[in-house]
C-alpha cells in the first residue's frame, strides 16, 4: 500500500491553516472537476486524490491522526527501512481490513467519491487509516462470492441536505455513525462499506447503502442546486417599488430590492444563495424569489372610494 502526501496533493505546507487548505482545494476542485474535464480519466483521478487529501486535513481528528503516522513512517524512512517492511497495523482504524481486534463500538463512513465515480472512490491508504475497508495483505480469493449489498431507505430534511447530517444505525451490538454530506439529493445513495450481508463463501461482506429522500420544506422547492421561493409582496411595494427582507433557508436576513411596477410572478436571481454542490460543496447554486403581490383586506371607506379613484384614472 502506498503513503499519500496529502500536504502535497492539496501543494499546502503542514502547517497551513484550514482555511488555507479549503482555498487550495478550491481552487484545485475547479480546474480538475468532472464537469470541466469530461471522459479524462486523469483529471477524475486527481480529483479524487483532491477530495480524498481535503476530506482528511479539513478534519481535526483525521489531520491529527495522518499528522502522526506521517512523521512515523518518515522516521522508519529516514532509517532506510523498506517501504514493505513497515508496520502498517498499529495504524490500522478499527474494523479495516487485517486490523487487529474486529470489534468496532463506532464507525464513521462518508458519502465520499464512491457516490460521484462508483467504486473505488477512496483509496486504501484512507480506509486503512481511518476505516471502511480497503485492503492489506492477502486479498480474498476472487473466486470467492461476496456478500449481498443492502439497501435501506433514510429520510432527512431539506434544511438537513443543505448542511449535511449524521445518521446514528445499530447494527446488533455496533453503533454505526453515518455522515450524509452537504447537497445530497432524493435517490442519493450513501455508502458504508462492509455493512451487508457476510459472505457464505468466505468473500468480503457485502455494502450497506443508505438511499437518502430528502423531505419537502413549506416555503423553499429545490430545483437542481436552485432554490425557488415565492415571496408575498404588498401592492404598494410592487406598485411604487421598495425593499423587502427575506430569510434564506440557512437563516441569513438579505435586503430584495423590488422595482417600481414589477409584475406578478417576476423572478430575482440571488446568486449563491442556493444549496451546495455534491461534488464540490464549497460552491453554491442560486436562490430564485419569485414575488406577488399581496391584496389589502379589509379596506376602511376612504381607501375603498381612493382605489375607486385610481380605478377611474386608469380608465
Amino acid at each position: 500500500m502506498d503513503y499519500k502526501d496529502y500536504y502535497e496533493i492539496l501543494s499546502v505546507s503542514r502547517d497551513a491553516s484550514t482555511e488555507d487548505i479549503r482555498k487550495a482545494y478550491r481552487r484545485l476542485a475547479r480546474k480538475y472537476h468532472p464537469d470541466v474535464n469530461p471522459n479524462n480519466k486523469e483529471a477524475e483521478e486527481r480529483f479524487k486524490e483532491i477530495n480524498e487529501a481535503h476530506e482528511v486535513l479539513t478534519d481535526p481528528e483525521k489531520r491529527r491522526k495522518y499528522d502522526q503516522f506521517g512523521r512515523s513512517w518518515q522516521q522508519y524512512q529516514q532509517t532506510g527501512g523498506d517501504p514493505g517492511g513497515f508496520d502498517w497495523s498499529q495504524w490500522y482504524a478499527p474494523g479495516a481490513q487485517g486490523a487487529p481486534g474486529g470489534q468496532r463500538q463506532t464507525y464513521t463512513e462518508y458519502v465520499d467519491l464512491n457516490d460521484l465515480f462508483g467504486e473505488g472512490g477512496f483509496s486504501d491508504f484512507f480506509h486503512n487509516l481511518f476505516g471502511g475497508g480497503g485492503q492489506r495483505g492477502a486479498r480474498p480469493s476472487p473466486f470467492a462470492r461476496g456478500g449481498r449489498d443492502i439497501e435501506q431507505p433514510v429520510e432527512v430534511s431539506l434544511a438537513e441536505a443543505f448542511d449535511g447530517t449524521v445518521r446514528v444505525l445499530q447494527t446488533g451490538s455496533r453503533r454505526l455513525e453515518v455522515k450524509i454530506p452537504p447537497g445530497v439529493r432524493t435517490g442519493s445513495r450513501v455508502r458504508v462499506a462492509g455493512e451487508g450481508e457476510p459472505s457464505p463463501a468466505g468473500g468480503p461482506a457485502g455494502d450497506l447503502y443508505l438511499v437518502v429522500q430528502v423531505r419537502e420544506h413549506p416555503q423553499f422547492r429545490r430545483q437542481g442546486d436552485d432554490l425557488l421561493l415565492r415571496l408575498p409582496v404588498d401592492l404598494y411595494t410592487m406598485v411604487l417599488g421598495g425593499e423587502m427582507t427575506l430569510q434564506t433557508l440557512k437563516g441569513q436576513r438579505l435586503a430584495l430590492t423590488i422595482p417600481p411596477e414589477t409584475r406578478a410572478g417576476r423572478t430575482f436571481r440571488l446568486r449563491g444563495q442556493g444549496m451546495p454542490k455534491l461534488r464540490t460543496p464549497e460552491e453554491h447554486g442560486d436562490l430564485l424569489v419569485e414575488v406577488y403581490p399581496e391584496i389589502p383586506q379589509e379596506l376602511t371607506e376612504k381607501e375603498q372610494e381612493l382605489f375607486r379613484q385610481l380605478a377611474e384614472l386608469r380608465r
